[in-house]
């Protein structure tokens, strides 16, 4: 499992940095080595070894710059994965990820300790810097650690446990896919911030200052529910007026459900009625494990937006007036 892992993540003649940590008593020791000798038998077996000795098991992420001696951001050779640390309400979480077309379907899930898990997507045709802001996207949009966007970031090696946990948890993996993914293919910024974008003022004059397809039908969307006309009407109508979209159902149903959310929570309705009311929307529509994952997914989302928004109303508030002039 270990080898499949590292052979999948990495090409022969990579340099990788392989992670071990201690917790009782407390030590770090890090190898910055290629990989044909990290799955050579005896490498392997010796990593087995520091594991059953309480040794916690991490590889980089991403390659590093061949004669690299530390694991810092320069030392990074360029960016191989996108990744996210799930470490709350994962089994939900992962849900509302693999149903989501924001994101394509990921190369790994780790599962690495009870319901927390590392997703993981190759990708190719990354800067440094549109990794580190997509990173951030994907903690925002899926709720994932947000303070594990970093490119030199380490990650568990499956095949190996995970000492934290008495008795020690086993890290395990998935392949959903095979692919190899490009920027194209991480369509965060309109299929779902987009849909959650900060309400500044009345919902016409916030069309009045886009001009995308997207903040079109939002604005449209938010000002229809406002004057209280059915969430179910509004679905198909959008539906049909975005026939451009690979699943115009889908998209419709996500956007008025977004915009419900945020109009909901902004009156101020407790957050677990308002999942309870996106759950009984769609309950006909679609399995209840993923019903109810969606629906939570999308009322915490919405309930991170309006908070961010509200902070930069404090902090910024020059900015905000601009923004909504």
């Amino acid at each position: 499992m270990t080898h499949d892992f590292l052979s999948r993540c990495f090409y022969p003649g990579e340099t990788v940095a392989i992670l071990l940590r201690k917790e009782k008593p407390a030590s770090t020791t890090q190898r910055i080595v290629r990989l044909e000798q990290v799955i050579s038998p005896r490498y392997l077996a010796w990593l087995r070894y520091e594991n059953h000795n309480g040794a916690n098991v991490y590889v980089a992420a991403n390659p590093l710059r061949p004669g690299s001696r530390k694991r810092t951001k320069d030392c990074i050779a360029e960016v191989r994965h996108l990744y996210i640390d799930i470490d709350v309400d994962g089994e939900n979480r992962i849900a509302a990820l693999m149903a989501s077309e924001a994101v394509p379907v990921p190369t790994v899930i780790l599962s690495t300790s009870p319901d927390k898990y590392q997703v993981l997507w190759r990708v190719e045709g990354f800067d440094f810097d549109g990794q580190e802001s997509t990173l951030k996207l994907l903690a925002i949009a899926f709720g994932g650690d947000s303070a594990c966007t970093d490119r030199n970031r380490v990650l568990r090696v499956p095949g190996i446990l995970n000492s934290k946990y008495d008795p020690a948890h086993p890290v395990t993996v998935e392949y959903p896919s095979d692919s190899t993914h490009h920027p194209a293919d991480f369509r965060l910024d309109c299929s779902v911030l987009a849909s959650t974008l900060p309400l500044h003022g009345a919902p016409g004059t916030y069309a009045a200052s886009k001009n995308t397809d997207s903040e079109r039908d939002w604005a449209w969307v938010v000002q229809q529910l406002s004057l209280g006309e059915d969430a179910a009407k509004l679905t198909l109508m959008l539906a049909s007026r975005r026939s451009d979209k690979p699943n115009p159902l889908y998209y419709a149903q996500r956007t008025i459900d977004n915009a419900s959310a945020r109009l909901s929570l902004l009156e101020e309705v407790a957050i677990d009625d308002v999942i309870a009311m996106l759950e009984r929307r769609r309950s006909t529509e679609l399995p209840a494990a993923l019903c109810s994952a969606r629906a939570r997914e999308i009322a915490t989302t919405a309930q991170r937006m309006i908070a961010r928004t509200k902070f930069a109303s404090i902090h910024h508030p020059k900015e905000n007036h601009n923004a909504t002039a």
